[in-house]
């Protein structure tokens, strides 16, 4: 009985470190992360700069926000997006149909006083993805680039929290409202800087329905629960940057072309124009004074 107490305790301490490993998590276990110190926004790090939120968040209707760099259009096609916090990613794989490229990451969050917090952040119709599932990310660490969702739409990233850690890709079969999404902007807000520290572990291959055939392999004759995330090699940090100052050019030459456009039309003004305009202001300001 002794040696069978022991062999068990054992076996039970082999399976506790291997749950506490990021190998366990293609076994369906967890993975440890560092608990995040802060959340930026995912493009224009840290703050959004260049950037706008064109569609925002409406329970039932639209469940994120979707951005879009100053200059409108496809002007952003191909920018970098950001990892918004710390985190773990627990999707990275081109869904096709709506969502196109799709990374999803994992956060641990711990506000002063607060429980602990898992949830998803949400980076959709990518044009390209620099991620692997289950790689470790750091807050404002390059996940992808803005796209099209192939050509489907205007480029912009399409960008969400979510509390509910069992949505995935598969989102029709959950409530599109408060209980299971944040509105991502209310969410980060009082959330830029947080303690951060310790290490945590998070549930991972939590997504209902995953391991199902994906849309990518359907019709191949691959049996269904034999489709894996394809690789993504990460992103040399000096096509990055690459990509970055192309971005900051195209926002430049957009802003030039705004001034050189009103200072035509000032040019263009007539003599009469300008005395009629200054008549009424000297009217206006002499009427103030009556």
């Amino acid at each position: 009985m002794r040696i069978v107490s022991a062999f068990l305790v054992v076996v039970t301490s082999l399976c506790w470190l291997l749950a506490a490993t990021p190998c366990a998590a293609q076994n369906g276990h967890s993975i440890r992360i560092p608990v995040t110190d802060g959340f930026d926004l995912p493009v224009g790090k840290p703050d959004g700069e260049g950037y706008y939120v064109f569609r925002g968040f409406y329970p039932n209707a639209h469940m994120g926000e979707d951005w879009n760099g100053n200059g409108g259009g496809n002007t952003d096609l191909g920018d970098p997006v950001y990892a918004t916090a710390d985190g773990v990613v627990v999707y990275s794989q081109d869904y096709g149909r709506s969502w196109g490229n799709l990374v999803i990451l994992r956060h641990a969050v711990q506000t002063p006083g607060g429980p602990l917090q898992v949830v998803d952040s949400v980076y959709a119709h990518l044009d390209k993805r620099f991620v692997r599932l289950y790689q470790p990310v750091k807050r404002g660490q390059p996940v992808g680039t803005i796209g099209t969702a192939h050509g489907r739409y205007a480029a912009h990233l399409h960008f969400e929290i979510r509390k509910n850690l069992r949505i995935g890709p598969y989102q029709r079969s959950f409530a599109r409202d408060y209980t299971n999404y944040y509105a991502p902007r209310q969410y980060i807000s009082p959330r830029r800087q947080l303690p951060g520290g310790k290490v945590v572990e998070v549930p991972v291959d939590t997504f209902s329905g995953q391991g199902q055939e994906s849309p990518s392999v359907a019709g191949s004759g691959k049996k269904p629960g034999t489709a894996r995330p394809v690789p993504v090699p990460v992103r040399d940090p000096r096509e990055v940057a690459r990509a970055q100052e192309a971005a900051r050019k195209r926002r430049e030459a957009e802003l030039d072309r705004l001034i050189q456009e009103h200072r035509r039309k000032v040019e263009a003004m007539q003599d009469d124009d300008l005395d009629t305009f200054w008549d009424r202001l000297k009217n206006k300001l002499g009427n103030r004074d009556r």
